[in-house]
């Protein structure tokens, strides 16, 4: 199945976890350090883990967004995700997802209702779908 691409995005990284990441159009460039945890020095910069923790946040309340121009509950202005990404062995399934919602204001159901019809048409939802386990919690 192809995809009707709507806006296309281009990063380099140089020097794997101990490296450099930026995007061609320079709007993002960070220092990668490799966590104590993963063998690493730790230190200043960011991880893989991180970038993809922050987008998936991000991603995840426009879904949510998305959902509500769709007829869904509005999203309040104060909405949140804090997506907790783990690592491990590959041979474990490699990632581990947490995202915790807060939508201040919704009453629980209708939150869980909107959180769920989110994770199924959010893009890193539908990449992870079938390959990590994604924990989905209202608090």
């Amino acid at each position: 199945m192809s995809v009707n691409v709507l806006y296309k995005t281009s990063a380099k990284a140089t020097g794997g976890r101990d490296g450099h990441a930026a995007t061609l159009d320079g709007a993002l460039d960070v220092k990668l350090t490799t966590p104590k945890e993963l063998g690493g020095g730790g230190g200043a910069g960011n991880n893989p883990e991180q970038l993809f923790a922050a987008g998936y946040a991000a991603c995840f309340i426009g879904a949510m967004k998305f959902v509500a121009s769709q007829g869904g509950p509005k999203v309040p202005a104060d909405a949140a995700v804090t997506s907790t990404v783990g690592i491990g062995p590959r041979s474990e399934g490699g990632l581990d997802i947490d995202l915790a919602v807060s939508l201040p204001g919704l009453a629980r159901a209708e939150a869980e209702a909107l959180v769920a019809k989110a994770h199924q048409v959010c893009p890193y939802s539908n990449a992870t779908r079938g390959n990590v386990d994604v924990r989905l919690t209202v608090v």
